[in-house]
């Protein structure tokens, strides 16, 4: 009964995701779909000599490879399935290809995965070898692509191998479903031994106090899909704990968390995780405060000022943030809180202050004041840009900034006018600030102060700042105070500058210390004249070596 309604389901996917151009009707289509996979199963099963079982698997779980094959041969509804077979007689197909979409990888990254010397089974036997021995054991075909994707040296092992660890784990009084939901949440335990004070170990000992000891494995439904939904939300929590030991209490005490909340737990977990403090401190704050889990943090659109002062931000603080960071201030969606915070640089202030049972200061606050409503000024700036030539792309624009922590407040169509390229680029060249070890609140300053410092490429950034901190000597906190050397070539205008001022220095001709906004930033005439009372040779030798 299962198998017809996969091969119904299998059939209805090909025929309206897989372009099939050769074939002039639905109705042939799934003819040729159903032709096409019988035929591949005999080729695996006979040609390949797969067990049957696993040539079905494949055959039936590759549907876009095999529309790419459907796409080859000429259709005729009396002849195709004829000459599919022979066109996989004298064609032969790279059957990993097949192999890796069948068990849940995304055709996209198929290719990436294949190996050029290597096209059948028979070079390589190890790979279906252990794909075989877990779907003995119980885990489903198709999410095997789970366990290669984040572990694919689990593939390496030879069944045997796989075999007696599944068997190991069976000790710790897991049963088989069990087993494969906690190895498709956690693939890594596949990878090491369960020796005393392994990784793997600990990790198991874990598991059994939480569904056995404690009982949260009467809750769980006897399937491998409840199994592994309820382990890949305790696998949240237990990445984000680098101390396990409280864990497994604070698990016990909020089981109802793990049995009741499904995708909004891990996207609540991503959202707090986002503020940019101690992981470990979002995975308390979670257990101890069930409530923020049915909170709506993506949709209200909140007001800054209103949310500090409710919270309990200081007088005398709230009076530093309304005159040094008006960029900040306005309306903004709650979605954007975290990044909004970490723009203040009052994220940790903010997580301190909801910890410890206070968390329903901003549960009563989303109650209290459900939906802000925006300033006028900012209602007539969204209106210019939905009259604009092209709306959406500024749009995309606006909301970037948004995300980053900057305000609904008219501030902030200033910036956008200074703004080129993509929210894609835009977004690249911001990162390229962060790995450079950028403050988040900074960055924002600085982009506030010189918004055209994004207006290049992530290559050219990085190698701005690289001179500045290794070839200059200067920190990166010189960037903070005057963003505008990123403005300036790098080896037209900064390098040749600078070594020029070394020169002059070293040569005695330079005794005052100028700044690199003197040095940089000075207009070619005002520096030949600058050069020129120190020596009035100084200009040429400028344009003959160092000049380029």
């Amino acid at each position: 009964m299962f198998s017809n309604l996969f091969s119904v389901f299998v059939v209805r996917h090909l025929s309206t995701s897989a372009k099939l151009p050769n074939i002039p009707s639905s109705r042939y289509k799934n003819l040729a779909i159903r032709e096409a996979q019988k035929a591949l199963t005999e080729y695996l099963h006979g040609t390949s000599c797969l067990p049957y079982t696993y040539a079905e698997h494949i055959s039936k779980s590759s549907p876009l490879s095999l529309a790419s094959l459907i796409t080859k041969v000429d259709f005729s509804a009396v002849t195709f399935s004829k000459k599919f077979k022979k066109f996989l007689r004298y064609h032969p197909i790279n059957e990993f290809e097949f192999f890796f979409e069948s068990i849940g990888i995304d055709y996209n990254d198929v290719s990436g995965l294949l190996r050029s010397n290597k096209f059948f089974f028979s070079e390589d036997r190890t790979l279906l070898d252990a794909a075989g021995a877990l779907s003995e054991f119980g885990f489903p075909w198709n999410d095997l692509g789970k366990l290669y994707v984040e572990s694919s040296s689990i593939f390496r092992s030879n069944a045997g191998e796989l075999k007696s660890k599944l068997l190991e784990f069976k000790k710790y009084g897991f049963c088989n479903v069990h087993v494969v939901g906690i190895c498709l949440a956690f693939p890594y335990v596949l990878c090491g031994e369960c020796e005393v004070g392994s990784e793997s170990e600990a990790l198991l000992n874990f598991l059994k106090s939480v569904f056995l000891d404690f009982e949260l494995a009467t809750s769980v439904e006897e399937n491998v899909n409840s199994w592994y939904e309820v382990c890949r939300k305790i696998r949240v929590f237990y990445d984000l704990c680098g101390d396990k030991r409280r864990l497994p209490e604070l698990v016990e005490r909020n089981k109802n968390i793990f049995l009741e909340h499904g995708e909004e737990l891990i996207q609540k977990v991503e959202y707090f995780c986002r503020f940019g403090v101690n992981k470990e401190e979002v995975a308390v704050l979670l257990l101890q405060a069930p409530e923020l889990l049915s909170l709506n943090l993506q949709k209200p659109v909140i007001n800054i000022t209103k949310l500090l002062e409710y919270i309990g931000l200081e007088t005398e603080n709230l009076k530093d943030v309304t005159q040094n960071f008006d960029h900040v201030l306005g309306t903004n969606k709650m979605a954007n809180l975290p990044l909004v915070m970490r723009a203040l640089d009052l994220h940790q202030w903010f997580i301190d202050k909801i910890k410890d049972g206070n968390h329903q200061l901003l549960v009563k606050y989303i109650v209290s004041y459900p939906d802000e409503d925006r300033a006028e000024e900012y209602r007539s700036g969204l209106e210019m840009i939905n009259a604009s030539n092209t709306p959406n792309h500024t749009m995309k624009k606006l909301n970037l900034l948004h995300s980053w922590g900057f305000g609904e407040n008219a501030l902030i169509f200033d910036l956008l006018a200074h703004l080129h390229g993509t929210s894609i680029e835009l977004q690249e060249r911001f990162d390229c600030f962060l790995c450079l070890g950028i403050e988040h609140s900074k960055l924002c300053k600085m982009v506030r102060m010189t918004p055209k410092i994004l207006n290049q490429n992530a290559r050219s950034i990085e190698q701005k700042v690289t001179f500045l901190c290794q070839g200059m000597g200067y920190s990166l906190e010189y960037l903070h105070r005057y963003p505008g050397y990123l403005l300036f070539g790098l080896e037209n205008r900064i390098k040749p500058r600078y070594r020029f001022h070394m020169w002059l220095t070293e040569k005695g001709l330079c005794t005052k210390d100028y700044s690199i906004a003197s040095i940089v930033a000075t207009s070619e005439k005002a520096f030949l004249a600058r050069v020129y009372k120190m020596h009035p040779a100084a200009p040429k030798h400028w344009f003959e070596q160092f000049r380029l």
